[in-house]
């Protein structure tokens, strides 16, 4: 075996670096961080060849003073902590005093840099002696040129300049969403790709993340003494392929968290499923000394001192918010619709009762002058108006305040008898007893699972019994499904039963299983339902958790704004 012996320094950064300087994006996180510990309001970042060639990082921070230059290159020299207990309840975002280190030791670097109480900037270079005199007006110039030149096996992993540009523009929006009171600015290869001015945190997240993502996000805030939740999160009918843009942040700091990232997505279980992902912005807010940042030399990992406490608190915050009935929901205008085209042999609309014209007065408004005034919405209270017809047997066309609303009432129905079977399951479901049984043919696996399932059914509101070898009599229902149809529901309540253990099926699919059986006791296509009938079930989605989107993530309702009408019409122009 060799002797032991002692790295020399220049090795032991370079191995440093192969955590901190994993290709360009992490340089210029760890420089966008020193320039927002420094106070900065502004920051404006240069790219080369994806930050290859060269990544400058311009600052209007509080600058360093000359004689700390020399430091800032050096291993463990920082200005964030001084001690254990500073290490522990971190509240900047650089503290390990490595970055530039390590930065240094695979790239040449320079830092010009100029405090308020200076005459003139300095200006220092990696493996420089001595500072010079250099011009700059304030703050702190960093640049960072030929990455991993003397290294070249290291850049052999990099990938095309497109990626890498891509990975640096990703790190400068989640640092400008933690920070959208800072502006930024992002160039590469000379060309301005970025260009945020200072914002509040709502503008900020519409900037980056989209009109899109705004339209069908619910706003989060919760508090639970010290620890608070704030933020967007988006229904399910925005749901992506990707978890791309689900961005959680810890004390203002990205993370990458599994507690935190399960938490989100539990809550999203009851109104999301399949292989689609939610997307949210959430930033969690905490006591410093109960969250521990010192995990990995990159900074995007931590740990929770209470764990469980946090996963709980997040989960449930989340779930309230994407419960929120549309009566007390703030519903912001949704993307601006596609013009509906419709085919020359569409049918008229089916207005099935005489009281639609005292919502429109529509036959006045168009056969006379004597023009009633418009109906008037109280859109606190009925966001979703007052129907007007049913369309193709499927949609309901309603009109409210802002517009028109169209319903799917499948959908929507599904969902209202979803919520209620899961709060009449929580207690004891209302079943009603069948004057005639329905009798129906079973195979014999369905027998089988009846039998071997007697109790489950039972809990579920069901009363079925095996009346000969090959069919099955349905006495009981739950109430709330008697007018569905019944052999068909049966039928998939059996199927989802019959790949379960007996003892805890209802435990372990629960939810799972009261969704199927929402789906066939809703009202089907082609159902022709009154006005009468159409306005309560616009009430009760009002008033339902939930009720944005239906079981499977799908929308249950859509608003046209007068405005989107108007375009369409080309009114005003």
């Amino acid at each position: 075996m060799p002797r032991i012996h002692a790295l020399p320094d220049l090795l032991i950064s370079q191995i440093a670096a192969g955590e901190v300087v994993e290709r360009p994006a992490s340089v210029l996180k760890e420089l966008i961080e020193n320039s927002l510990d420094a106070g900065a309001t502004r920051i404006d970042v240069q790219l080369e060849e994806g930050g290859v060639k060269l990544i400058r990082v311009a600052d209007d921070g509080g600058g360093i003073d000359m004689d700390d230059l020399p430091l800032a290159f050096a291993r463990h020299a920082t200005s964030k902590i001084a001690s254990l207990a500073d290490l522990e309840r971190v509240a900047s975002y650089g503290f390990r005093g490595e970055a530039l280190a390590s930065i240094a030791s695979v790239a040449k670097v320079s830092i010009t840099s100029r405090t308020a109480a200076a005459d003139h900037a300095w200006k220092l270079e990696a493996g420089g002696r001595e500072a010079k005199p250099a011009a700059l007006s304030a703050g702190t110039v960093v640049m960072v040129a030929d990455l991993y030149f003397n290294t070249p096996a290291r850049r052999k992993f990099l990938k095309s300049v497109a990626t890498e540009f891509a990975h640096c523009d990703d790190v400068l929006t989640r640092m400008a969403q933690a920070r959208p009171d800072v502006a930024f600015t992002l160039a590469h290869n000379d060309q301005v790709r970025r260009r945020l001015a200072g914002a509040d945190f709502a503008h900020r997240t519409r900037e980056l993340m989209g009109d899109a993502f705004i339209a069908h996000a619910r706003p989060v805030e919760a508090v639970a003494g010290p620890i608070k939740l704030t933020g967007f999160a988006a229904l399910p009918a925005y749901a992506k392929s990707t978890r791309a843009e689900q961005v959680f942040f810890v004390n203002g700091r990205f993370v990458r968290d599994k507690l935190l990232a399960h938490a989100a997505r539990a809550a999203y279980a009851d109104v999301l499923h399949g292989a689609h992902h939610p997307a949210w912005v959430l930033f969690l807010e905490l006591d410093p000394a109960t969250v521990d940042v010192n995990v990995h030399p990159a900074k995007t990992e931590v740990r929770f001192r209470d764990g469980q406490g946090v996963h709980q608190f997040v989960f449930h915050a989340l779930q309230r918010a994407l419960a929120e009935p549309l009566a007390a929901a703030k519903i912001e205008p949704r993307a601006v619709q596609p013009a509906p085209t419709f085919s020359p042999q569409q049918a008229t609309l089916s207005i099935r009762e005489p009281e639609a014209a005292a919502y429109l007065d529509f036959a006045q408004q168009a056969f006379t002058d004597a023009v009633q005034p418009a109906p008037t919405f109280d859109a606190a209270e009925h966001p979703l108006g007052y129907a007007l017809a049913q369309l193709h047997g499927i949609y309901i066309l309603a009109q409210n305040a802002r517009g028109l609303v169209l319903v799917d009432m499948h959908a929507a129905h599904e969902r209202i008898l979803y919520e209620k079977l899961k709060t009449s399951t929580d207690a004891r479901p209302a079943t009603q007893t069948l004057l005639v049984p329905v009798l129906m043919t079973a195979s014999a696996g369905e027998r089988a699972c009846a039998e071997d399932h007697a109790a489950t059914l039972a809990q579920l509101g069901f009363t079925i019994a095996l009346v000969g070898p090959e069919q099955l009599a349905v006495r009981s229902v739950p109430a709330l499904l008697a007018g569905g149809d019944i052999p068909a529901l049966v039928r998939a309540l059996l199927d989802e039963l019959a790949e379960q253990p007996a003892s805890r099926v209802l435990e372990q699919r629960r939810n799972e299983i009261l969704a199927t059986m929402a789906c066939h006791g809703a009202v089907r296509a082609n159902r022709q339902l009154t006005l009468p009938e159409m306005n309560a079930l616009l009430r009760e989605m009002e008033a339902t958790e939930r009720a944005d989107q239906c079981n499977h993530g799908r929308p249950t309702w859509i608003q046209f704004w007068l405005a989107d009408l108007d375009r369409l019409f080309m009114r005003g122009k």
